[in-house]
């Protein structure tokens, strides 16, 4: 049997949500495959009195059929139903019969958003529902699911009709970390060290459905050219399904999408208006603003003489997506790809990369390794506008105590090392972006901050002391980021 894993928070969440004195209108979404209706299943089980599921690409006919099956499994004996004020009266029935065992009547419908069929009255019947009765019965606790993010928060959440403010709770569900990560891996069989589930983590992602495709009997490699690059690879076919499962027109996001796939560094809206020459208006901010809710991107402010949150930069956040892009699109004809290349410098190149968007997941876990969680803070990235090509340091944070700590990331599979060699290399590009302490210097210069700055070094397996680490101030290793 499947544990529930990584979800203590939320469970303990809608368990008080649950057993409060007033009907509840809880709303949950998140990326496909992230495990939300796993959630509300292993949390409730046979408690959920009334439990169904939206058809995917169904009809309304496909959605009646659900629903009416659904009625007949909670005990419901009246006449079928055709349409969605009927569907909802049969639902109070059902209620009515179930309030009689003085315990909360849960309902529960997962899929919400498939529902909602061309002029079906979903929302308009729901509606009635909930404001003209349901919102009056204290035992009554509905929950609402669905992979489609953006129907949720606009018609839902966000919705300004009859449901506007009616939901009493809404729950995010995002990836795991790696912590949680590890132990769904320890608990299903794998006994991989921490570099290799943190490699599992930069392909996958902390989404429990792609982990769960592992075969604990297989190394890592062997795995990944199993679910990428072999005949009928399943990972391989995700990212079609992933965009249309999300999106009723998917192809403005998808462009997106590969756009700062191929970006890595990040856009600001500017550029990416630009380069897909789009409007910089509100439907492109609304566009940003749905891959942000289902976790696909991040938007961080940069630092110039102030935090700029007007010029963000966009980032490319989902590691799935990001491996699709960088190694399924060309469709290699190699199905062992992943294995030949293992210690090839594109290989390690790829993982330098993919731990930099690694720490950038792990940024509370960052700050405990620091000692400073309970001070308050800001992150941020920095570009510079003096240098040619611009320098950038990808993660700052900005701290109460009038400290800022300038982290370089380094990707090593061995303690790594600041040595006469590095030193030199780093001087050579000192007018760019590599030398440690003229990047401190041209940071406070430019943006003119009177705070401390400080050099943090996030690796993999720490860093060598040797005459040339005396600028390092503090240092955090990929342990620290399996903290919870």
């Amino acid at each position: 049997m499947t544990q529930l894993i990584g979800r203590d928070e939320e469970q303990s969440l809608l368990k008080k949500y649950i057993d409060s004195d007033h009907s509840e209108f809880i709303a949950i979404y998140g990326r496909r495959r992230v495990g939300k209706t796993f959630l509300v299943t292993e949390t409730f089980g046979k408690q959920l009195d009334f439990d169904m599921t939206g058809v995917i690409d169904g009809n309304k006919d496909d959605q009646m059929v659900s629903f009416n099956l659904s009625l007949k499994e909670s005990g419901y004996e009246g006449e079928r139903v055709s349409n969605w004020y009927d569907a909802f009266e049969a639902l109070k029935e059902v209620v009515r019969k179930k309030a009689s065992k003085n315990s909360p009547v849960i309902i529960f419908i997962d899929e919400l958003p498939c529902l909602d069929t061309p002029r079906s009255g979903l929302v308009k019947a729901l509606d009635l529902f909930w404001n003209g009765w349901a919102n009056r019965q204290k035992n009554v606790k509905l929950i609402v699911c669905g992979s489609a993010t953006t129907w949720i928060v606009d018609n839902i959440i966000d919705n300004h009709g009859g449901l506007h403010n009616r939901i009493t709770h809404e729950m995010h569900i995002h990836p795991f970390t790696l912590r949680d990560t590890e132990t769904y891996l320890n608990v299903n069989g794998f006994k991989w060290n921490r570099l290799t589930v943190a490699q599992t983590y930069m392909v996958l992602g902390g989404i429990p459905y792609y982990l769960s495709l592992l075969d604990h009997q297989q190394s890592l490699p062997a795995n990944i050219d199993h679910l990428f690059f072999g005949r009928d690879a399943e990972m391989k076919k995700e990212f079609d399904r992933l965009f249309k499962a999300l999106f009723k027109s998917p192809q403005a996001y998808v462009d997106i999408i590969q756009l700062l796939a191929a970006n890595k560094k990040g856009l600001t809206r500017k550029e990416i208006s630009e380069k897909l020459k789009k409007e910089t208006g509100g439907h492109l901010s609304k566009l940003l603003e749905n891959l942000e809710n289902c976790d696909f991107i991040r938007k961080y402010n940069v630092r110039e003489r102030k935090i700029n949150s007007n010029n963000g930069i966009y980032q490319l956040t989902d590691f799935y997506i990001q491996f699709y892009h960088d190694f399924c699109r060309k469709h290699s004809t190699d199905e062992h790809l992943w294995e030949n290349s293992i210690n090839s410098p594109k290989q390690n190149t790829w993982y330098g990369l993919a731990f930099e968007r690694l720490c950038m997941a792990h940024i509370p876990q960052i700050k405990e390794a620091l000692g400073i969680q309970r001070i308050r803070t800001e992150y941020y990235s920095w570009r510079s506008k003096e240098s040619v090509p611009a320098s950038k340091v990808d993660l700052i944070i900005e701290r109460a105590d009038q400290i800022i700590s300038l982290c370089d990331i380094k990707y090593s599979k061995g303690a790594y090392a600041i040595d006469a060699k590095e030193e030199e290399r780093h001087a050579l590009d000192a007018k760019e972006e590599e030398r440690l302490r003229n990047r401190m210097t041209d940071f406070a210069d430019e943006t003119k901050i009177k705070e401390a700055v400080q050099l943090v070094m996030i690796t993999t397996y720490g860093l060598k002391e040797n005459a040339h680490s005396s600028e390092v101030t503090d240092r955090v290793v990929l342990d620290d980021l399996f903290k919870s």
